[in-house]
């Protein structure tokens, strides 16, 4: 719990005083005043007013105690009175062109962090599992491709543009695209004892996939790598140690059914259950080397409105990983693309959810981000790098939609003023705020809503 409230507290502290920076910085090249520069609200925990500043500025750094944003306070005729000599360093009367500049600077700064983090992440590697298939799921989208588990994927692409894949979750990713954005995927199986190497194709357009869950990856049919189908830690008073199971046992038949790998054996458990009741089944294990028959009878769990077999203990060995790192250049490069395809899917899957053709259980609030902080941070540096660079994407998308009370809206604004040389009334300035501060409350109340029931539920 501690470790999840840090994560989340610098993860916000990171991201927003990225953005707010992009803002000032651009500001001050500008040559307009800035009063205060905030991240969070509220009373202040801290403040200082560094000693060496830009020629004219005499700027506030504040941290407030509310950290769930923060702001950039410039000179401004519409908030204050502005001192004759001063006035041509308003914010308000700067060309349309800085204007929108220090507007654009806050989404566009952690736009930037984002391939910064990425980057920084190709750089210093990090330990993925091997794109080694598991048996597919039965009936999916893999299967009937015709995957059976233990192909090892050496490229993948859209529109025969193959690429290597680095690692499974190189491979999840591309499947994520496709099956959200309806395209479909080729994939190259590398080839077995001297046979060449064979391409199929993933029909993902045919999903008309909604949500990015662990539905849409039973659909396709690939949930995780090639894995031993070992037993792991045993729970006391479960229906593994009922039945004898032990750490270490290697399950090599369920009936008359072969296991080949964990991803299979966890699928055999889970369809272990008849009418709502649990079917016993003879287990043919190996246990140092020697064969045993074992009969057992899982537990019966309710799991997304269906009842599924669970035994309570650890299924599947560790898979194969590999260090994935990049030079200096092609690091550089790939954060870039890395930082462009997220934004793009975001983009693509905002305007679905408009649209109605993505659910808006997309959506995530502070509670989800908080466990993802969590999450990612236990599992070390590099995870948690490219959890930053990922909700920094969102914030960069987010903040340049077209909403008044967002970045976004002010260039819309200035847009508007472009095109007509004439600015915005503050009459229907006052409507648009008003608006767009209703339609983010809305927005928020779902992701909050989202949270609790993704969490909770």
């Amino acid at each position: 719990m501690l470790l999840t409230v840090i994560a989340f507290v610098v993860a916000l502290g990171v991201l927003i005083a990225v953005h707010e920076y992009g803002h000032y910085r651009v500001a001050v090249a500008c040559g307009v005043k800035v009063e205060r520069f905030s991240v969070g609200f509220g009373r202040a925990l801290l403040r200082w007013e560094p000693k060496r500043q830009h020629p004219g500025q005499k700027t506030e750094f504040v941290i407030g105690a509310f950290p769930f944003g923060g702001y950039v306070k410039m000179l401004d005729e519409r908030e204050g009175p502005v001192a004759p000599e001063e006035r041509h360093r308003a914010f308000n009367t700067q060309p349309l062109r800085s204007r929108a500049a220090i507007v654009a600077a806050g989404p566009i700064a952690n736009l930037l962090l984002a391939v910064v983090l990425y980057t920084a992440v190709n750089w210093i590697g990090v330990q993925e599992p091997v794109a080694t298939l598991a048996r597919p799921v039965a009936g999916s989208i893999a299967e009937s491709a015709g995957l059976k588990g233990g192909e090892h994927i050496t490229r993948a692409g859209f529109d025969g543009d193959l690429t290597p894949v680095q690692s499974f979750e190189d491979l999840r990713w591309r499947m994520t695209r496709g099956a959200l954005d309806g395209r479909d995927l080729t994939i190259e199986v590398a080839g077995e004892g001297g046979r060449p190497a064979r391409e199929l194709v993933l029909p993902l357009s045919r999903m008309e996939a909604r949500d990015a869950d662990p539905q849409m990856f039973r659909k396709i049919g690939v949930l995780a790598p090639l894995t031993r189908p070992e037993i792991g830690e045993v729970m006391k008073g479960s229906a593994a140690e009922s039945a004898g199971l032990l750490k270490g046992d290697v399950v090599r038949a369920i009936g008359a059914t072969a296991i080949i790998d964990g991803q299979q054996l966890r699928e055999a458990i889970r369809a272990s259950v008849d009418n709502g009741q649990p079917r016993t089944q003879a287990w043919q294990i190996e246990r140092g080397g020697r064969p045993l028959t074992i009969d057992v009878k899982p537990e019966v769990r309710e799991e997304g409105g269906a009842k599924v077999g669970r035994v309570g203990a650890y299924v599947g060995a560790p898979a194969e990983m590999v260090t994935v790192r990049q030079g200096v250049i092609d690091g550089i490069w790939r954060g870039v693309v890395r930082t462009w395809e997220v934004s793009a899917l975001t983009v693509r899957m905002m305007g679905k959810m408009v649209i109605g053709e993505a659910s808006i259980k997309n959506l995530s609030g502070p509670l989800t981000i908080a466990d993802y902080a969590g999450k990612s941070a236990s599992l070390g540096l590099t995870q948690y790098l490219v959890f930053l660079a990922l909700i920094s994407v969102s914030l960069g998308v987010l903040n340049l939609m077209p909403l008044p009370v967002l970045d976004g809206g002010h260039l819309m604004y200035y847009l508007w003023e472009g095109l007509t040389g004439k600015s915005v009334s503050d009459a229907w300035m006052e409507r648009l705020q008003r608006g767009g501060v209703a339609l983010l409350l809305v927005m928020m109340s779902v992701a909050l809503f989202n949270d609790v029931t993704r969490l909770f539920g």
